[in-house]
């Protein structure tokens, strides 16, 4: 008679724990169980895909990044080269926690995708603020940075992947140089080997165009992408953070 009374006691207490861990769910739950499975499954391809435009970006951005002394076009793209990877890692867990119907793993998403969801939202805003002013505060900043020429390395190596990249030569043109044209406004035949600009400049054997406007609009392209990117991202995540929370408050 005692034994099972501690046996009863033990499945009880067995019971409860199974029941903190996962419960039924009616129809509704059920409902909510596979929307939130097929919403991470989007998650994990978009955030793959955040990932790579932001990894993109962030690689071609030397030639840009140091002609600017405001940081914010970089910052942003960082922010959501972070926020891809982690979209990857909590798709995982919120497929996991909907499958096995475990109220902590779910909490836990919960409350981390409302991290990535604040954070990948203001990245995204952030690339809309800059390209509105990215005009205003290049122009001033690649004129400051010509007499750093030669002088400095990283300002060097900016100009000339900015002129070799984007065929351009100067500010506004090659006049911007005065009598100091570099080599890379020189057109390339092919790389390593340009025409001679510098004894003979004329628009056959130099770049014509001035490397703002190009600039501006290579900046431009590219914050839009990503800051679409962010913010259809962070539309996903919302809709992760309402299905979350409907299976959260179903699992019983």
């Amino acid at each position: 008679m005692e034994k099972q009374k501690k046996r009863k006691m033990s499945l009880s207490i067995i019971n409860r724990v199974a029941m903190g861990m996962g419960g039924a769910i009616d129809s509704c739950g059920r409902c909510m169980k596979v929307s939130l499975i097929a919403i991470n499954v989007i998650i994990f391809v978009g955030g793959a895909f955040a990932l790579g435009i932001g990894t993109w970006v962030w690689v071609s951005r030397s030639f840009s990044s140091t002609l600017m002394s405001n940081n914010m076009f970089i910052a942003s793209v960082g922010v959501v080269v972070v926020s891809g990877a982690a979209m990857i890692l909590l798709s995982l867990l919120g497929c996991c926690g909907a499958a096995k119907e475990v109220k902590c793993m779910l909490l836990t998403y919960y409350i981390l995708v409302f991290i990535i969801f604040v954070v990948a939202l203001v990245g995204g805003i952030l690339q809309f603020v800059f390209r509105e002013k990215v005009h205003s505060t290049l122009d001033r900043e690649m004129f400051a940075s010509i007499p750093y020429y030669g002088v400095k390395h990283e300002y060097t190596k900016a100009w000339d992947d900015t002129q070799t990249f984007l065929q351009c030569c100067g500010v506004r043109n090659h006049n911007d140089w005065n009598d100091n044209v570099p080599e890379s406004c020189c057109k390339e035949v092919y790389p390593g080997k340009r025409l001679d600009c510098k004894s003979s400049p004329n628009p056959t054997t130099m770049y014509t165009d001035g490397c703002l406007e190009k600039t501006v609009t290579f900046l431009r392209e590219n914050a839009l992408n990503v800051g679409i990117t962010a913010i259809v991202m962070s539309i996903i995540m919302l809709l992760a953070l309402v299905f979350s929370c409907g299976l959260f408050v179903k699992i019983e």
